[in-house]
């Protein structure tokens, strides 16, 4: 072991370059390192740090020996010099992924606290933090150094909650990276519908409209997402608006309350939530030929072993309803808006009034006249057996 750690050094003291680069002669950041020198970005997909090099030269040191989490011996751990920046930078990217996080020793911890805004009713609503160091690695082979130490500490917190607005249902199956100034943990969520209950049909929505109790299926699918976590719909709503709005709304689900004809089938158990409900129209469009409505679905991760915790306790008589509250959208897909036709019957009007005959059908009309020739024969021919043809009793004398 000790042999591998004098070859390390010596391999540090051979990478040791003389004197600081010439951008680095004349940059307002050729000084003693700082805590501002560090710049986090917090991606969807990857996080990315980047360094002021120039304090690192002063300090006696160099690219080649700022590592993460003093994972020396990875060498994706080790960051990349960009001389040609002004000023001159340190930069380190790295997937979110838990191959990247474990090899270079970054924390990955599950922050559980009390739901606000939106979540406001939820008391367990879950963050991730992912958070390490860049340290500096000292060359020296002696017992002292001259050196001082380095150390950049980073983190960034990944809400794992959103609300997903599906402004005109998710036929096609739109796309949509989020990014926002905390980062996302999500890199792409979905809101797909289907015609049949096996999720294999996508529901294509006529112009005129879907008949009244058609079955809907939804699925809202998040990919690119690690596998410590589910999708969870707290819940999903109709309104007539296409981004999310409370004047005029129908809930199909909230926590534990549903609409009779809504089914939630998955939820909080894989990274596909599924639920179902049958077409309907608002009552405020009565006189219209086609109501339009749109669908919302308020939607969080949760992590794979606490998801069962998270979701609402539907034995408890006790629990509250979330009240109407301003939405504020952090994504929103959007395909062709769900339409439900009228179905009602065709009612005469005034200035066409029919008669009663006009109220059936020829073949009815024709089998009501068999039936009455019929009735006279058998009455007429009744009529000549009785005074006719029947036998006259003899008379007795």
């Amino acid at each position: 072991m000790w042999l591998v750690v004098l070859l390390y050094q010596l391999g540090l003291i051979v990478r040791i370059k003389a004197q600081a680069p010439e951008s680095c002669t004349s940059s307002v950041t050729n000084r003693p390192p700082e805590n501002s020198d560090i710049t986090v970005s917090c991606g969807t997909d990857h996080m990315a740090l980047s360094i002021l090099l120039c304090p690192i030269y002063q300090a006696l040191y160099n690219e080649s020996l700022m590592v993460l989490n003093n994972k020396y011996t990875k060498p994706e751990c080790f960051g990349t010099a960009n001389f040609s920046a002004d000023p001159p930078v340190l930069n380190f990217r790295f997937p979110i992924n838990e191959t990247s996080l474990k090899n270079c020793g970054t924390s990955f911890k599950i922050i559980t606290g009390i739901g606000t805004g939106q979540f406001a009713d939820f008391s367990n609503v879950q963050d991730v933090n992912i958070s390490g160091t860049v340290t500096s690695s000292d060359p020296s082979a002696g017992m002292i150094t001259y050196r001082p130490q380095i150390l950049y500490k980073f983190s960034c917190l990944y809400p794992m909650q959103y609300l997903l607005n599906n402004t005109q249902l998710g036929v096609s199956g739109v796309t949509l990276a989020i990014n926002d100034n905390n980062g996302s943990f999500i890199s792409t969520l979905r809101l797909l519908l289907y015609r049949d209950a096996d999720y294999d049909e996508m529901l294509l929505v006529p112009e005129n409209g879907l008949d009244l109790k058609t079955k809907i299926y939804v699925a809202v699918v998040a990919t690119n997402l690690t596998n410590k976590f589910n999708v969870l719909l707290d819940r999903c709503y109709a309104s007539k608006r296409p981004h999310p709005d409370l004047n005029t709304y129908y809930d199909l689900f909230v926590g534990c309350t549903r609409d009779a004809q809504t089914k939630v089938e998955i939820n909080g158990e894989s990274q596909i939530a599924r639920f179902s409900f049958e077409a309907f129209r608002f009552v405020e469009d009565q006189n219209l030929t086609v109501s339009t409505f749109y669908l919302h679905c308020v939607t969080r991760l949760c992590e794979v072993n606490t998801c069962s915790s998270l979701k609402p306790n539907c034995d408890n008589t006790n629990r509250r309803r979330r009240e109407a509250q301003t939405v504020s959208a952090n994504a929103t897909v959007s395909s062709p808006a769900i339409n439900v036709n009228k179905q009602e019957a065709f009612l005469a009007s005034s200035s066409n009034a029919k008669g009663p005959e006009d109220n059936y059908s020829k073949p009815v009309v024709a089998i009501i006249i068999c039936i009455s020739i019929l009735a006279v024969l058998l009455i007429g021919m009744s009529a000549y057996f009785f005074f006719f043809i029947r036998p006259r009793k003899p008379l007795i004398k």
